[in-house]
């Protein structure tokens, strides 16, 4: 047992709006109630200024850290992160991690019951944006009564949602902290998107978002299949698979899955067809592909020159799905307007995955941070 874990943690849901003052998205749709399901870990001050929220990522939730039940498997999905002594120290930090509005895991999403209908959304959804995320993250934030973040911190998607905290609400953000994210999803990694929502959207158990039960789980459990590939580096899949063969010597002459990255794919797939929702990964793809600070908020020295939070900015060497060069263009951006920013390359094998799999280097980073924030100083 890890004795620095936070423990058993019950989520909680906060809901807001309701239809005759409803949450207005980017788009202009109007939505209400909306629910978000959050966690905690830590206590707050007496002022709350010791508040951190964590973003998640595409397929991450509100349960970051300890565990909903003794028998539980795992921990959140950044239990190494978050507890007493840790790199956020809920011995001195209030951490709070919440379900992204358009998730699967009790925040209002498409699988959420359409009050209109009574029905699930289906696709009668809204599209939501990173902006919508983060607007609806700042009520949670207010109805918990945090005058200020001290921290906000995410990696991947959840380092959009890092940015767009930064540079909509500059004034309620002391420190940032983006991980392997970017200011703007590549062409690249726009295409893999497209690939993923076209496997849902061809598997004919999709039923035009209308599938009860199992649903598109095979258009589901490809997409996910094509989303991890970009996660991991070559040299992390040479080394692990190669051309090994999964559970034979010689090649089967057939097409059923003989190599081991296939068989690895093949279970990274159908495991997350038990946890995730088709529809949702639709939106909240689309949210990351719309995501680009340049069109929001004017090209990036311009834009950055709103933020007032001190910044770090952490990539991964062999993370090819959100490059180095992209966060040194923030980095730049930054640096060009005289504004504090810290950034660090980490030497890793592991690809994007990395800020999930080297907590330990992190932790050095993240800790020396924080502490530098506190006391008022760039780490």
């Amino acid at each position: 047992m890890d004795h620095n874990s936070v423990g058993k943690i019950t989520p909680q849901t906060f809901r807001f709006a309701c239809a005759q003052a409803p949450m207005t998205l980017v788009s202009g749709h109007t939505m209400g109630p909306v629910d978000i399901v959050f966690e905690t870990y830590g206590e707050p001050n007496a002022d709350r200024s010791n508040a951190i929220l964590i973003c998640h990522a595409l397929s991450g939730d509100h349960h970051a850290a300890g565990y909903h039940d003794p028998h539980d498997r795992r921990n959140g999905w950044w239990d190494a992160m978050i507890g007493p002594g840790k790199a956020f120290n809920t011995d001195r930090y209030w951490v709070i991690c919440s379900n992204i509005i358009g998730g699967c895991n009790g925040s209002t999403g498409p699988c959420s019951v359409n009050p209109a209908t009574g029905e699930p959304y289906g696709l009668d959804f809204p599209v939501v944006t990173i902006g919508d995320m983060v607007y609806a993250q700042r009520q949670l934030i207010e109805h918990l009564r945090i005058p200020r973040l001290f921290c906000i911190a995410g990696g991947s998607m959840g380092g959009f949602q890092v940015l767009e905290w930064a540079l909509r609400y500059p004034d309620m953000v002391r420190a940032a902290i983006c991980i392997a994210s970017a200011p703007r999803l590549s062409a690249q990694a726009i295409a893999f998107n497209a690939v993923g929502r076209s496997a849902i959207t061809r598997d004919p158990e999709w039923k035009e978002g209308k599938y009860g039960g199992r649903g598109p789980e095979k258009g589901l459990a490809t997409a996910r299949m094509v989303g991890h590939i970009t996660y991991l580096s070559q040299i992390v899949l040479d080394a692990k698979f190669g051309r090994r063969l999964q559970s034979a010597d010689r090649f089967s002459f057939n097409f059923a899955s003989e190599f081991a990255i296939e068989s690895y794919l093949n279970h990274k797939g159908s495991a997350f067809t038990r946890r995730f929702d088709a529809n949702s990964y639709l939106y909240i793809t689309k949210a990351m592909d719309y995501f680009d600070i340049s069109r929001s908020y004017g090209p990036l020295k311009e834009a950055f020159e709103r933020v007032t939070a001190r910044c770090l900015f952490v990539s991964y060497s062999t993370d090819w799905l959100f490059t180095t060069s992209q966060t040194k263009e923030m980095v730049r951006a930054m640096l060009s307007n005289g504004q504090p920013a810290s950034f660090v390359e980490i030497d890793s094998e592991y690809g994007h995955d990395a800020f999930l799999v080297e907590e330990e280097k992190l932790t050095r980073i993240i800790s020396g941070f924080l502490t530098g924030a506190d006391q008022g100083v760039t780490a």
